[in-house]
């Protein structure tokens, strides 16, 4: 059987930089997905990068609050990688919204479905249409997987904002819940692949810090310059945060340093 990766979306920030990253690193396809301007997406992935890495890259139209976007995209791989040939060995499923509600009447109710759209209910319907690409029990995974995981794993960009027992500042109302959302699908989707796969899949949901992305633009200068990263040294640090986690790890959510953030 041979792996493939998932990096939805990859059009900028730390999507762009993962995808970048798996493509120099390994030897394994990489699907990115970008909402819009697929060609541009694909230029500025391989950039730089040698001429080998263009023949894995493939990259698809996905818009997380379009169902028929992922549908069409998962229908694309089901025909590009054969599920009695291949299976799904890594996947970041990284959409992001942000909102800062500092206190209840900032609250607005558009935006707020907005956030649990994107955020909460974007990675959910992923999990519906993409899942079935990842090994079951039966599956025979590969062991040449030199810079990934040695089980495949389903990776969700949480927060550590998302976690209820952490939450000792508050605002950040609706972005804040669909974070915690986030967790509970993590582990709620690692207990489904504890029956279906064993420990040949799991599922884990990762913090990566205060990233320079545009979602963090506005409080950049909140942050010491050293707790502030770029999109390169986040992507780096999540690779290595996915492929030490472990069976041992699964369902729970990780931060940028290996260590784990409670519920």
């Amino acid at each position: 059987m041979h792996p493939w990766s998932l990096i939805t979306p990859a059009s900028r920030g730390i999507g762009l930089e993962l995808a970048r990253r798996l493509l120099r690193a390994t030897s394994i396809p990489v699907v990115a997905t970008a909402r819009k301007d697929l060609d541009q997406t694909r230029e500025n992935i391989l950039t730089d990068l040698e001429s080998n890495c263009e023949d894995r890259l493939s990259v698809l139209r996905v818009d997380v609050t379009d169902e028929d976007s992922m549908a069409d995209a998962a229908s694309a791989c089901a025909t590009q990688f054969d599920p009695k040939t291949n299976y799904l060995h890594l996947a970041f499923a990284l959409p992001g919204l942000l909102f800062p509600e500092k206190s209840p009447t900032q609250i607005d109710a558009a935006n707020a479905l907005l956030t649990f759209q994107t955020n909460t209910l974007g990675p959910l319907l992923l999990l519906k249409h993409f899942s079935r690409f990842l090994p079951r029990k039966s599956t025979a995974i590969s062991t040449h997987t030199d810079g990934l995981p040695p089980q495949a794993v389903w990776a969700t960009m949480s927060a550590r904002v998302g976690s209820i027992g952490d939450n000792r500042l508050g605002g950040w109302y609706s972005y804040r819940a669909s974070k915690a959302g986030v967790n509970q699908i993590t582990k709620t989707f690692d207990n489904h692949l504890r029956t279906a796969a064993a420990e040949k899949a799991i599922a884990i949901a990762l913090h990566p810090g205060t990233v320079k992305t545009e979602l963090s633009r506005e409080f950049w200068g909140n942050v010491k310059e050293e707790k502030l990263f770029s999109a390169e040294f986040s992507a780096e640090r999540l690779i290595e945060v996915v492929r030490g986690v472990g069976v041992k790890g699964r369902g729970k959510c990780w931060d940028w340093k290996g260590e784990e953030i409670p519920p």
